[in-house]
């Protein structure tokens, strides 16, 4: 083997090691996010997730919780619709974001 053959090798070695690193590094930090949720009400519930669980689980929770049917509910985001299988990654959720909860309004018309 010539020695620039070695020296790629070597440096794509130590760049995936690297890259390994630095990836188990970002996720033992910023596995977990806390959440609150806002209700109608003005009462909030902490919630702590993963980033990449669905935010069902975090959605039925709350519905348990606050003796809610899910379907009766909307979940909002920064003003936009929250669908069960929007994960805080995928929103781009920050620590400490708040997400608020409204009452299904049917009906209105005249």
């Amino acid at each position: 083997m010539s020695d620039e053959k070695k020296v790629a090798f070597s440096n794509l070695k130590f760049g995936t090691l690297l890259c390994v690193l630095s990836r188990n590094v970002d996720s033992k930090e910023s596995e977990h996010i806390n959440l609150k949720v806002l209700g109608q009400d003005n009462g909030v519930v902490q919630f702590k997730i993963k980033k990449h669980t669905p935010l069902r689980k975090l959605m039925n929770a709350y519905c348990d919780r606050a003796g809610l049917a899910i379907a009766a509910v909307r979940f909002r985001f920064d003003g936009q619709p929250i669908h069960e299988l929007d994960t805080p990654s995928t929103l781009e959720m920050e620590e400490g974001d708040t997400i608020e909860v409204y009452q299904q309004q049917t009906g209105g018309g005249l």
